[in-house]
């Protein structure tokens, strides 16, 4: 008797072509149209920019005679140098006081009121101050500038750095106390549960679980509040008198004469006065992002 032994049969290797159909490319639809105005708007963003920044090492005399586009050539620091014995110091001081005195306070207020308002949302007081806040939102400042300057008058602060500060505090609040309460919302309810089992009260649970949890709120409205303090005009123009209370954008109308303005001068001063807020954002420009985006990551 013979057996016949038989090999196993090797799978025979199927090609690309021959196991898979024609393999199909995605190809990728580029947006050419928002490119476009992305780049656009860079150009229209970086130019004037760089135009300041080259004008200002120019000569005043040779400002209206070259390519306002071109670097000077011959580049000085006279007008920097203009700019800070012209009581620069003086004014960035008052900037920096009116900006901490008001930034501090309005923040550190609206906090407690957000706080307030989320965790006491059935009380009708409660609710009736967020609805107030949230009108403070429709009202302009322009709108209220004849009020407030009697005010400031009867309270016999005209022509001080507290009639700056007072006014910025209030206006600050509204937005202030929208965007933090916002955030303590989203805060998980279980935490201030577990905090209230531990024995905790509201002020420390104020201070040791929503200050931390929303600190990138507090940053982003105390960041933005003190920009927008630090570059008002009208409140400065309209309640201050004296030099010596002038603040850095009011400050700007020193080198303006009567027939013409050192325009290489003001725009030293420009950029002296936006070095600051640089800084600012440059040490606080993570938490800020993070604030300002944390409500499309959720």
């Amino acid at each position: 008797m013979t057996t016949t032994l038989t090999e196993p049969r090797r799978p025979q290797k199927t090609t690309d072509r021959e196991g898979q159909g024609p393999s199909r490319r995605t190809g990728r639809r580029r947006n050419w149209a928002g490119g476009l105005a992305g780049w656009l708007w860079l150009v229209v963003v970086a130019v004037p920019l760089y135009w300041t920044l080259i004008t200002s090492f120019k000569a005043q005399n040779r400002y209206y005679a070259s390519n306002p586009l071109v670097p000077s050539g011959d580049p000085t620091l006279e007008n920097y140098r203009l700019v800070v014995e012209s009581d620069f110091l003086r004014y960035f001081v008052n900037s920096v006081l009116v900006t901490a005195g008001a930034v501090v306070p309005a923040v550190l207020f609206s906090f407690m009121a957000a706080y307030a308002i989320v965790r006491g949302w059935r009380m009708r007081v409660l609710r009736a101050m967020n609805g107030l806040f949230l009108m403070g939102l429709a009202i302009p400042l322009q709108s209220t500038v004849i009020p407030v300057y009697l005010i400031i008058i009867k309270l016999q602060l005209y022509d001080s750095l507290p009639a700056l500060i007072l006014p910025s505090i209030a206006f600050a609040i509204p937005l202030s106390v929208l965007v933090l309460s916002n955030f303590i919302r989203d805060v998980p309810k279980e935490l201030f549960d577990s905090m209230r089992v531990d024995g905790a009260g509201e002020w420390t649970t104020l201070w040791r679980l929503a200050a931390p949890l929303t600190r990138p709120a507090i940053l982003t409205v105390s960041i933005f509040n003190a920009l927008t303090i630090w570059n008002g005009f009208l409140l400065p123009l309209i309640l201050t008198q004296s030099p010596d209370r002038r603040t850095l954008p009011l400050a700007l109308w020193t080198f303006q004469g009567e027939y013409g303005v050192n325009v290489p001068a003001v725009l030293a001063a420009v950029v002296l006065t936006t070095l600051p807020v640089l800084v600012l954002y440059a040490f606080g420009r993570r938490q800020l992002l993070s604030g300002l985006t944390a409500g499309f990551s959720r």
